[in-house]
Formats: C-alpha cells, structure tokens, sequence
C-alpha cells in the first residue's frame, strides 16, 4: 500500500459479527423477510437499515437485494424501464402462479389498465361511498360494544376493508370474505411455497367463476364490467381473458390484504397512548393528518419487487440485469433525509413524505378507498369508545413477510 493511501473505515455498527449479535444475521449480505426475527425487530430493523444499509443483499431461494432510502426507492420506481414490475413482486414467486395485472407489468400494458380502472377509484368515486363504509364501521362496533371487549383484528380490522371493497366497487357477496381473506393471507405468509400457491389458486378460483357469471348478467356499469370489457394493446390486440381475472384477483389483494395493518396498528397505538387518544378526540382535525402519519409508521407493503432490466449501481452497490430488487417502501418511509425523527409517530407532522401507498405509475389504485375506511374507524371508534386498553397479559401479535400482518389485537374498555 502506498503511503498516500486512503483508507475508508468501516462502520463498526454493520461489520457481519455485530449484525449477526444484534439481529440475528447479517442483515447486509444475508437478509431474509421471512426470519421471524425481523418479525420480532421489524422497527429496529427498518430504522437501522435507511441508515446504515441502503442496500443489502439476500441468498434466500433465488435471492434478492433491497434498497432503502427514500430517494433510491422513489428513483427506482419511477424508472421502470430499469426496474421492471413485468416478471413480478414476490420475491422467489411460487412457480406457475400467474402474473396480477396491472401490478406486474410496465407500460403501455399497465397504462391501459390504469386508464380504465382508475375512474372507480378516485377520490369523487370514492367519496359517494363515504357514508357506506361509515355505517359499516358502527354496525360492527354495535356487534361487540356492549360486551366490553373484542378481539379486534378477526371482530373489526379484517372485515371492514372487505366489506367496503365488496359492496361498494365489486359487488361480491361478503359471506365469501373470510375465505378470501384467510386464502390471501396463507397465500402471502405460509412458510411452505407450494401452500402459498395452493391457497392463491383458490383465490384465483373463485373470482374466475364469479367473473365467469358476471359476464352472463346484466350491464351494471361497475368496476367488474370494465374489467370485462378489457382494453386494446399498443398491438392492437384485445387484452386476454387471463388478464382480465388477475386484474381482478389484484384489485381483491389489495382491497382486503393491507388496510388492516394500519387500522390495527393505529388503534393499537391509541389504546397504548392516552394522552395521543385524547388529542384525537379533543381536536378532530388532526384525524386526517394522524392517518398519513400512521400510514406511514405502519406500513402494511414492506416492499415490492422489480427485476433489473440492465445493470444498474444504486448507492454504490452494483446490481446485474436480471436479478430481483425490491423497493423497500417501508424503510423509505422512515428515512432520516427526509425528515426529523422519524423514529416517532407525531400526528402534527408537517408534510409526510411517506411511500406506503407506492411511488411512481404502480402508485396503489385504492389508496382513496384506504383513507375512507382508517377516517370513518378513527372518527367512530373515538366517539363510541373513547376510553380502551390493550387486554391485560395480551400483546398484538404480528406476521412479516414483503407484507406485515397484524394477526391478533384484544382490547377491553
């Protein structure tokens, strides 16, 4: 070495062997979503990764990197033409599980789609729902109200999405809601691969009948007919009939498989923090505010997935084409950049620069219909019960994957 070397330190904090102590594995060259201990440390994990490791790399299956400050994600995503939704957004994909349109494709395809869809879920669309999904809401506190407690997740947080995605844009029969909602779950968290794919066919399954019916009925006008009457390719092609049930199979993922965390969550937060429940009710106006900052501590899409067209170096890492990156939403959400403590939850925060609804032309198609349903929960529950509590000796309990998943949350009052 010569004398005029330089030689650049390395940060003590992100060396394997305190990485391996403090997580359990080296979260730089050795990630994996599924470790239960990023279950268990998913906040620790996320608040040292935007700032310690802006990418970091998995062996797992097939493997994949993450990157995880804001300003790579929001890079990535709007460069599509680099990173490429169109071979999917599961890391190590069940094989044989067909791609969900439009989520898994690049422009024009998922230009086309978006063009036709977005209409029924704008934010004047979705507010000719606002009293539905209200109602919805004290229909179910009257459920357990008087009781005194509930278990909220299986009683509340899993029901409402459905039912206001059900009713109010699809039509679909609600009696048929926990099967869905457990076939999405098992399909997203289930430790076997060949289960997840069994219970996404399911899933698949069922909505291909139902669209199979809906094309033999009446004209109503709603999300399902333009599905079925599809859009033309740039080729000059009609879009196929598989494309048409992912369509719908994707719009049903989202409408029932995140919005729960972040209801769970914020009430979780609320029923921990009096003084933050007080604040709430004493001053409704933060209501609105308050959800974009729960959204954004939250997060129900960890991170989605892209696979690299050519290579590409992102915060200098080099990453070769074709390999699998996800687009950590979560950590960019919590970038220090970006803001002041981002550690904290402070429903006063002043321009949430949060990424939990997604960035760029994959930007979540029913983040209206989120905001209607997390401002018609907090708005009733803190009217009807104003004072709650987590069950004495219960904690919520928790699944991670690309997604986070609260699956249980008792509360008294």
């Amino acid at each position: 070495m010569s004398d005029d070397a330089t030689v650049v330190p390395v940060d003590p904090e992100t060396t394997p062997d305190a990485l391996i102590e403090r997580f359990g594995r080296d979260l730089v060259n050795d990630f994996d979503l599924d470790d239960p201990a990023f279950n268990e440390k998913f906040d620790e994990t996320l608040n040292f990764m935007v700032r310690k490791c802006p990418v970091v790399h998995s062996k797992v299956g097939r493997g994949y990197y993450l990157i995880n400050t804001q300003d790579d994600v929001r890079a990535a995503a709007q460069n599509w033409q680099t990173f490429s939704s169109a071979k999917g957004y599961m890391p190590n994909r069940p094989e044989g599980l067909p791609y969900l349109m439009p989520e898994e494709s690049d422009p024009p395809i998922h230009t086309r789609w978006r063009a036709k869809l977005n209409p029924h879920l704008s934010p004047k669309t979705v507010a000719t729902y606002e009293q539905a999904v209200r109602d919805d809401v004290n229909e179910l506190i009257d459920r357990f109200i008087d009781r005194g407690s509930c278990e909220f997740i299986s009683e509340f947080g899993a029901l409402l999405p459905g039912w206001a995605f059900f009713k109010n844009v699809l039509g679909l029969p609600i009696d048929d809601l926990a099967m869905l909602v457990n076939g999405v779950e098992e399909g997203t968290f289930h430790p076997d691969l060949s289960e997840r794919a069994r219970h996404f066919a399911e899933v698949f399954g069922y909505l291909e009948n139902h669209l199979k019916w809906r094309a033999t009925q009446p004209s109503r006008g709603d999300l399902i007919d333009t599905i079925l009457a599809g859009v033309t390719y740039d080729d000059g092609t009609e879009s196929p009939w598989e494309h048409k049930v992912s369509i719908l199979v994707d719009l049903t993922f989202g409408g029932i498989a995140t919005t729960t965390f972040v209801m769970g969550s914020a009430i979780h937060h609320l029923a921990t923090h009096s003084d933050q429940r007080e604040l709430l009710i004493g001053d409704p106006s933060l209501i609105e505010n308050a959800i974009e900052e729960y959204a954004r501590f939250f997060p129900p899409v960890v991170g989605l997935g892209r696979t690299t067209t050519r290579d590409v170096e992102v915060s200098g890492t080099t990453i070769k084409e074709g390999e699998f990156v996800i687009l950590t939403y979560a950590c960019a959400s919590r970038d220090p950049r970006h803001m002041e403590e981002p550690e904290k939850i402070d429903v006063r925060r002043e321009g949430i620069p949060h990424s939990t609804f997604g960035v760029g032309p994959h930007r979540c198609i029913g983040s209206n219909l989120a905001r209607v349903e997390l401002t018609a929960t907090l708005e009733e529950w803190l009217k009807r019960i104003p004072e709650f509590r987590v069950k004495a000796g219960t904690e919520p309990t928790y699944v991670t994957g690309y997604l986070r998943s609260m699956r249980t949350l008792q509360l008294e009052w």
